[in-house]
C-alpha cells in the first residue's frame, strides 16, 4: 500500500476526531505525535515545509565584491565589461581569495541579471497574443531528427509548413536542409495544401533564404533563387529577430517540430530509405489532423476544411527546385557535387555534364539526355558508383573487376547477388579467369535491355544446366521475361511438372520465334503484263514496214 501524503494524513485524523477519537486514541492509531494532531486539528492544509538557510561557502565573504564590479559594469563600455575570467582573476589578485572558477561562474550567472532588474535597466519582455485570419499566415521552419537509416544512425532534417489559423501542418524529412530541401519542402506542402497563403510566411533567418541581415531591422538581403521561387508563388515573406530572441515570432511552427519530433520520433524509426520514412510521416499527418490544439472545440481537419478555399491557388507551371551544376567528368568516370563523388559513364570521361541537384538524388545529363541517376549522399566526402559505368573499359580490362569498388558497392546495395557469384565462379572454372569474368560482364550488360530480376533468374537457370555463356543466360532471362506477359499454361498442357534443365543455343530459340511472314506470295502476272506490252509494240512496227 502506498505512502499517505500529509494531506490525506490530515484528513483521516480530521475524520476520525469527528468519529469520536480521542487526542490519544487518533496518536496511537496514525503513529503520530500530538503535535502533529493538534496541528490537523487546527488546518486541514499542512504549513509548507521551513526551508533550510543557505550553506555557507567559501565566496560569502566575496559577494558584495561581485556585486560592486557588476554594478559598475552597467555604466562601462560594452566591449570593457567584465567576463567571469576577469571577476575571477580579481578576486584572486586583489584579494587572495581561495575559491574556485565554477562557484564564481555560478554565482554570476544568477546575480547578473538580478542586478540588471534591481538597476531598472532589464528590457520588459511582454507578449500579445495575436489572432490570425484564415487562409493568411503560416510559418515555416527546419528541426534536426535522428533516424536509422539502412542500418546506420543518421541525422536528418524534419521541414515543417504550419498554416497559422487551422495549425494544420505538413512535413517532409531531407537528407540536408540546402535550398534544394527548402524549395521542395514549399512544393510538397504548397501541393498538399492546394494553395498558397495570401499575405505572409515566417521564416527565421536561414540561409536557403536570406543572404545578409542588414543590421537590428527587419530589411533582409535575400537570395536571388528564392526571391525567384517566392515571386512564382506569391509568397510573402516576413523574417523573425535574429537568434531566439525571435524564436517566439513563430511559436507555433516551433512548437509543432517539438510536438512531431517527440510523438512520432520516439523511439527512433528505422526504415530503408527516406522515401519510406516520408510515407510514414505523411501518414502521421493525417493522424495529427483529427487532434484538437489546446481549448478548441474543433479538430485540425474541420479548421482546415475552412480555410482551405480561401488559399490563393497554385501557379499551373512548374519550378525548378534543383541546384544546377556543370562539372566536369575526370579520369575514373567521377564527377564532383558539393563535397561527395558520383559516377557517370565513362564515354563521358573530359566532358562537362549538366547536374541538377535535389534534396534526396540528383541526375546528370549530356545534352539534355539523362546519362546517370543518384541517391544523393548524406555523409560528406562520399562516394558513389554504379557499376554499369564501367562495363565497357572492365571489358576491355577483366583484372580490374574483382577489386573495383563499384563491384562492392554494387554487392552491399544487392545488385550483384550470390547467384552472381556462384555463376562468375563456376565461369571462371571453365573457361579461365580472364574469360570467365568477362563472359560475366557481358552477363551484367544484358542488364540495359532487361530488367535485373530477369537477368538473375537466367543467371539461376543456366548455372543450374551448367551453361556458362552470356548467350545462355540471356535466352533464360528473355523466357523469364516471356513467362511473365504470356498466360499460364494449364495443368494438361504441361509435359511435365520438373522445370526444364536443358538450354538451347540463341541462334535454334531465334529461329523458333521469328515473327510471322505476312508478305504476299509472289507473282508473275507483272512479268507476262511486260511481255504483252511486248507483243504489241513489236506487231505495229511489223505492219507499217510491209506498207
Amino acid at each position: 500500500m502506498p505512502q499517505m501524503s500529509k494531506v490525506e494524513l490530515y484528513a483521516a485524523i480530521r475524520r476520525d476526531h469527528r468519529g469520536g477519537m480521542s487526542m490519544r486514541e487518533l496518536e496511537r492509531k496514525h503513529g503520530v505525535t500530538w503535535r502533529t494532531v493538534r496541528k490537523a486539528l487546527d488546518s486541514s492544509w499542512p504549513e509548507p515545509r521551513k526551508k533550510l538557510p543557505p550553506r555557507a561557502t567559501t565566496l560569502d565573504p566575496y559577494k558584495p565584491v561581485i556585486d560592486e564590479i557588476l554594478r559598475t559594469d552597467l555604466d562601462a563600455p560594452r566591449k570593457q565589461r567584465h567576463t567571469v575570467t576577469r571577476i575571477f582573476h580579481r578576486l584572486v589578485e586583489e584579494h587572495g581569495a581561495d575559491v574556485s572558477y565554477g562557484v564564481v561562474r555560478y554565482y554570476v550567472a544568477g546575480r547578473k541579471p538580478e542586478i540588471l532588474v534591481e538597476s531598472g535597466k532589464a528590457p520588459l519582455e511582454a507578449f500579445v497574443p495575436q489572432t490570425h485570419l484564415p487562409g493568411h499566415e503560416a510559418e515555416v521552419d527546419f528541426g534536426d531528427v535522428t533516424v536509422r537509416l539502412a542500418g546506420e544512425l543518421v541525422t536528418c532534417y524534419l521541414f515543417s509548413f504550419r498554416l497559422s489559423y487551422s495549425g494544420k501542418a505538413v512535413h517532409r524529412v531531407f537528407a540536408s536542409c540546402g535550398q534544394e530541401a527548402f524549395f521542395e519542402g514549399h512544393v510538397h506542402a504548397l501541393r498538399t495544401l492546394g494553395g498558397v497563403p495570401r499575405t505572409k510566411v515566417r521564416y527565421d533567418n536561414l540561409k536557403a533564404a536570406v543572404a545578409r541581415v542588414l543590421g537590428q531591422s527587419r530589411g533582409r538581403v535575400e537570395a536571388d533563387r528564392w526571391i525567384a521561387f517566392r515571386s512564382h508563388f506569391g509568397i510573402e515573406s516576413f523574417y523573425c529577430r535574429p537568434g531566439i530572441e525571435g524564436a517566439h515570432e513563430k511559436g507555433g511552427v516551433e512548437g509543432m517540430i517539438g510536438y512531431f519530433r517527440r510523438n512520432h520520433f520516439v523511439p527512433v524509426p528505422e526504415v530503408s530509405s527516406l522515401a519510406e520514412l516520408n510515407e510514414m510521416v505523411e501518414q502521421w499527418d493525417r493522424q495529427d489532423d483529427a487532434g484538437r490544439i489546446g481549448s478548441r472545440p474543433k479538430t485540425v481537419a474541420e479548421y482546415f476544411a475552412l480555410e482551405q478555399p480561401l488559399l490563393m491557388p497554385l501557379p499551373e507551371e512548374p519550378f525548378e527546385t534543383g541546384r544546377v551544376f556543370t562539372p566536369r567528368v575526370d579520369r575514373y568516370g567521377q564527377i564532383p557535387v558539393r563535397t561527395n563523388r558520383y559516377s557517370v559513364p565513362i564515354r563521358l570521361i573530359g566532358k562537362r555534364v549538366r547536374v541538377v541537384l535535389h534534396a534526396s538524388h540528383l541526375v546528370v545529363y549530356d545534352q539534355n539526355v539523362e546519362v546517370a541517376r543518384h541517391e544523393r549522399l548524406i555523409a560528406k566526402g562520399a562516394v558513389r558508383l554504379d557499376l554499369d559505368h564501367y562495363l565497357e573499359v572492365l571489358v576491355r580490362k577483366p583484372g580490374a573487376f574483382p577489386g573495383s569498388t563499384a563491384l562492392e558497392q554494387a554487392r552491399s546495395a544487392g545488385r550483384f547477388t550470390p547467384v552472381h557469384d556462384a555463376w562468375w565462379d563456376q565461369a571462371r572454372r571453365i573457361h579461365g579467369e580472364r574469360d570467365g569474368t568477362r563472359a560475366l560482364i557481358e552477363v551484367l550488360l544484358l542488364g540495359r535491355h532487361l530488367p535485373h530480376e530477369h537477368v538473375v533468374a537466367g543467371l539461376a537457370a543456366a548455372l543450374r544446366a551448367g551453361a556458362m555463356t552470356a548467350d545462355a543466360v540471356a535466352l533464360e532471362a528473355r523466357k523469364a521475361a516471356q513467362a511473365e506477359t504470356e498466360p499460364t499454361p494449364s495443368a494438361g498442357q504441361l509435359v511435365s511438372g520438373k522445370p526444364s534443365a536443358t538450354v538451347t543455343s540463341l541462334h535454334e530459340w531465334r529461329l523458333a520465334h521469328l515473327p510471322p511472314d505476312t508478305r504476299p506470295l509472289p507473282s508473275v502476272t507483272p512479268y507476262d503484263q511486260l511481255l504483252r506490252r511486248r507483243r504489241t509494240s513489236g506487231g505495229d512496227h511489223r505492219e507499217g514496214e510491209a506498207q
